[in-house]
C-alpha cells in the first residue's frame, strides 16, 4: 500500500484524530504500524458500526423460536423437530460499485461463508439489487456485470438462488446497492461458534491462500463515500466459486465430525476481524506467527497479511489431537489447511512475524473498545399528502399508461435475471422465482421454509418512520400470501453519509418504524448488517432498509401461487385501507405522503391469510404494492395464462383505484364458497371485498363511469419485454 508521508498515517487509514489519540490511550504508547491499520479496520463502519449501534438496541431480538440472535454470524431459529435455520442478509455495495462481477460474486461468497461458520449447510440465495436508471450506460453496466457475478458464483457453487428484487432509480446512479441473503439448515446440536476458546487449542487457516487482493476492500470501501480520492481505493477481492464449493463441503464434513471447538469466516478486514472477533468474544488470547500463512504472492508485509481479505479461508479452532486429522481431511478435498497459532489464557493478540512481535495488544480493545457516536437527528420538513389538484391530468387513454407500467424495468417481468441463476439445484425449490409472493424451499421435515426480501425506499424518503413499517408488513404480507407463518427477520439497512444532512434521522425514524412493526408480529431481528456511506459528491440514496424475512409452512403442498385461480373462481381484495399515489411507481417518485401502515391490522390480515392457505380455501394469492391492483391482477392474469372481469367502486379519480398503492391490501382468488367462509372468519377490521371473476383472454376493469380493457397478449408482451428493452437503451 503507497502511503503519502506527508499527512499522518492514522489519517491515511481512515482514522479521525480523536480516535488515534484514544488509542494512544488504551495502549499506552505509540501502536506499530500493522496495530495502527488493524484499529483502522476494526473501527471502521463496517466492522464496528460506529454510526449506528446505539440506534440497533431499539430492535426486538427475543423469540421463542430463537436459538442465536445478533452477534454470531448470523442468526438462527428452531423450524421443528431438531432442525434449524440460519440466515443474514449483507452488503457488498462499494465494491460492486468498483468492479460490480467481482463485487456482487464475493459478497455472494462472503455471505454463505457467514452461514457455514454457524455449522449450517447453505440451501438458498436471495439478492437485493438497486442501480440507477437503465437510460445511463453505466448503470447497464453495473447491473448486467453484478447478475452476472451472482449467477456464476451461485452457479458454481450449487446453492440455488430462488429470489430477490431490483429497483431502478437515478439517486442510485452513483451509489449502487448489492445485498445478498443466504440461508442455511443445521440441526440444533450442530450449531457453531465463532468464539474461540480452549488455551492450547491450535488455530488452523484453511481454504486460499492469502494476496494483495481485496487488501482493505469491504472494510475501507463501505465506511467512506465514493467520491473520496481515487487512490484510496483498495482493490477489490477475487471470487473462486470452485475453492469455496470445496471449503464448504470440506467443512461440514469436519463439522459433523465435531473437529471445531469454533469456525470463522475470513470476511471484511481478514485475519484481523476474524482474530479479534474469536478472541474477544471468547474471552481468550491468540498467539499467531504470520509467516506460516501460505502466501499467493512473495514479498508481503505483516500489515498486508493481517488485513487481507483474500476470499473463501476460514480460521478454525482445533483440539491439539485431532490437527493432523483435520489438515489430511483439507488435503484431500485439495484445500490448504494449516496451522497459524495457539489459542492463550490471556485475552490478549500476539503476532509475529520473521521472529519479530508485529502486534501485542488486548483483543477487546479491537472490538469491545471501538468508539460509538451519536449521529445528528435534523429531521427534514414535514411532509404532506398530495392534492388532487397537484397530481398530473388524469391520462386520456388508462390502457396506455397501463401497458407503459408493465413495461418500466421496476415492474417488468425479471425472467432475464433470474434465469441466469440455478434455482432448481437441490432439487427442493417449491416455488421458482416469480411463481409466489415468496420463495419457499422443502425443509427435511415436510414443511416449507417461505423467504422474501423487500425494500420500501420511496416510502423511507417520504415518511421515515412509516416507510419502515411499511417494509416489514410488505415482507410479510408476501410470507403470508404464500401461505406461511412470519418467524423472524434479517436486515440490511442502506444509507447515506449519517453524519450529514437528516441521513442521522432518518436511520433512527426507520428503525422505530420497523421495530414497532415487528412488535406488531411478535418476530425479531435475528442478525443484519449496516451500510453507509453510500453517497457521492451528487447524489445520497435513498434511505434503504432491506428485509429478509423468513417463515414456514407446516405443509409444503398447501403453497399458494400468485397466480389467478382457475376460470369461474371468483376474485376479491382482502385487507384494509385506502390506495394513494403518493411515493407511487405510477408516479415515478417520492413525491408527497404515502399512507402509513397499521401493523396491528396488517398482523391480522397475515394471520387470517396464513389461516386460510392451511385450509386450503385460497386458490391464488398476491399482495398489492408496486403499480397498485391493476399492475398486480396483470402479473397473477399473466401467471395464469387467462384474464379477468374487475368491477371497482368509482373514486375521485380512476387511476388511483387502478395504480394507486398503500395499505395492506391482497388480491386473492378462490371458489365462491371458499371466499364466503373466509368472510365470516375475518377479523373486524380486516375487510373483504368481491370485485370480479377469472376467465377470458383480457383483463376488464368496470370503474363505474370509465372502463379500461386490455388484451392479455398485448399486458404480457409489455410485462415481458419491458426490462430487455431498456437494456437496449
Amino acid at each position: 500500500m503507497s502511503i503519502d508521508a506527508a499527512a499522518p498515517l492514522h489519517r491515511l487509514l481512515g482514522l479521525t484524530d480523536d480516535e488515534n489519540d484514544l488509542i494512544h490511550e488504551l495502549l499506552g504508547r505509540e501502536p506499530a504500524d500493522a496495530e495502527l491499520m488493524m484499529f483502522s479496520l476494526m473501527w471502521s463502519e463496517h466492522c464496528s458500526y460506529k454510526h449506528s449501534r446505539n440506534l440497533l438496541s431499539a430492535f426486538p431480538t427475543d423469540g421463542d423460536a430463537v436459538l442465536q440472535g445478533p452477534g454470531e454470524n448470523a442468526g438462527v431459529i428452531d423450524v421443528g423437530n431438531g432442525w434449524a435455520v440460519a440466515f443474514k442478509v449483507e452488503s457488498h455495495n462499494h465494491p460492486s460499485a468498483v468492479e460490480p462481477f467481482e463485487g456482487a460474486a464475493t459478497g455472494v461468497g462472503g455471505i454463505v461463508r457467514d452461514i457455514l461458520a454457524m455449522g449450517a449447510r447453505p440451501i438458498a440465495l436471495l439478492d437485493s439489487l438497486r442501480f440507477g436508471e437503465l437510460s445511463s450506460r453505466r448503470s447497464r453496466h453495473l447491473f448486467t456485470r453484478a447478475v452476472e457475478g451472482i449467477g456464476h458464483y451461485g452457479n458454481c457453487i450449487g446453492v440455488p438462488t430462488v429470489g430477490g428484487e431490483v429497483s431502478f432509480d437515478d439517486r442510485y446512479e452513483e451509489s449502487c446497492l448489492v445485498n445478498a441473503m443466504c440461508v442455511g439448515l443445521v440441526r440444533h446440536d450442530g450449531m457453531l461458534t465463532a468464539a474461540a476458546a480452549g488455551p492450547g487449542n491450535a488455530l488452523v487457516l484453511i481454504g486460499n491462500r492469502t494476496g494483495r487482493d481485496g487488501i482493505g476492500g469491504a472494510s475501507v470501501l463501505a465506511s467512506a463515500e465514493l467520491d473520496d480520492d481515487e487512490d484510496k481505493r483498495p482493490s477489490v477481492q477475487v471470487s473462486d466459486p470452485f475453492t469455496e464449493r470445496k471449503l464448504m463441503d470440506c467443512c461440514l464434513e469436519l463439522a459433523e465430525d465435531d473437529a471445531f471447538v469454533a469456525l470463522q469466516d475470513l470476511g471484511a478486514a481478514g485475519l484481523t476481524s476474524a482474530a479479534g472477533e474469536m478472541a474477544s468474544s471468547g474471552g481468550v488470547g491468540l498467539e499467531i506467527a504470520l509467516d506460516r500463512i501460505p502466501l499467493r504472492e512473495t514479498g508481503m508485509t505483516a500489515p498486508e497479511i493481517l488485513v487481507s481479505e483474500s476470499q473463501e479461508r476460514m480460521l478454525a479452532v482445533i483440539e491439539p489431537p485431532r490437527v493432523a486429522e483435520v489438515i489430511e481431511r483439507c488435503r484431500r478435498w485439495d484445500l490448504d489447511a494449516t496451522e497459524i497459532g495457539v489459542v492463550t489464557r490471556e485475552p490478549r493478540l500476539l503476532v509475529r512475524f520473521d521472529g519479530e512481535t508485529v502486534v501485542d495488544l488486548p483483543a477487546a480493545l479491537l472490538t469491545d473498545q471501538a468508539p460509538r457516536y451519536d449521529v445528528p437527528q435534523n429531521a427534514p420538513p414535514e411532509r404532506m399528502a398530495l392534492a388532487y389538484d397537484e397530481l398530473p391530468p388524469v391520462p386520456g387513454d388508462l390502457v396506455a399508461a397501463w401497458r407503459e407500467l408493465l413495461g418500466r424495468p421496476n415492474v417488468a417481468d425479471k425472467r432475464w435475471i433470474w434465469e441466469q441463476y440455478d434455482h432448481l439445484v437441490g432439487a427442493n425449490t417449491v416455488r421458482r422465482p416469480a411463481a409466489a409472493d415468496a420463495a419457499v424451499v422443502r425443509l427435511p421435515t415436510g414443511a416449507g421454509l417461505a423467504v422474501s426480501l423487500d425494500g420500501a425506499e420511496r416510502h423511507c424518503e417520504a415518511d421515515a418512520r412509516g416507510g419502515g413499517m411499511a417494509v416489514v408488513c410488505e415482507a410479510a404480507r408476501n410470507l403470508a400470501a404464500t401461505g406461511a407463518r412470519p418467524l423472524a427477520i434479517t436486515d440490511c439497512l442502506n444509507f447515506a453519509n449519517p453524519e450529514k444532512g437528516e441521513t442521522g434521522w432518518q436511520l433512527r425514524e426507520v428503525i422505530a418504524g420497523m421495530s414497532e412493526a415487528l412488535d406488531a408480529f411478535e418476530i425479531p431481528v435475528v442478525s443484519g448488517n449496516v451500510s453507509l456511506y453510500n453517497e457521492s459528491a451528487t447524489r445520497r440514496i435513498y434511505p434503504t432498509p432491506i428485509v429478509g424475512m423468513v417463515g414456514l409452512i407446516d405443509d409444503v403442498a398447501r403453497t399458494v401461487p400468485l397466480a389467478l385461480g382457475p376460470e369461474g373462481h371468483a376474485l376479491a381484495l382482502i385487507g384494509y385501507g385506502e390506495p394513494r399515489l403518493d411515493g407511487s411507481e405510477y408516479l415515478g417518485d417520492d413525491a408527497g405522503l404515502p399512507p402509513r401502515p397499521e401493523p396491528m391490522q396488517d398482523a391480522a390480515l397475515c394471520r387470517s391469510l396464513v389461516d386460510a392457505a392451511a385450509d386450503g380455501l385460497l386458490a391464488g394469492a398476491h399482495d398489492i404494492s408496486g403499480g397498485g391492483l391493476a399492475t398486480t391482477l396483470a402479473e397473477s392474469a399473466i401467471a395464469a395464462g387467462h384474464g379477468a372481469r374487475v368491477t371497482l367502486v368509482g373514486g375521485p379519480r380512476p387511476d388511483v383505484a387502478l395504480f394507486g398503492e398503500g395499505g395492506g391490501r391482497v388480491l386473492v382468488s378462490a371458489t365462491d364458497a371458499h371466499l364466503d367462509l373466509l368472510a365470516e372468519r375475518l377479523p373486524e377490521d380486516i375487510v373483504l371485498t368481491r370485485i370480479g371473476v377469472c376467465g377470458g383472454d383480457e383483463l376488464s376493469i368496470d370503474l363505474g363511469d370509465r372502463g379500461v380493457s386490455l388484451d392479455l397478449a398485448e399486458a404480457h408482451a409489455a410485462y415481458a419485454g419491458g426490462l430487455t428493452e431498456a437494456m437496449g437503451a
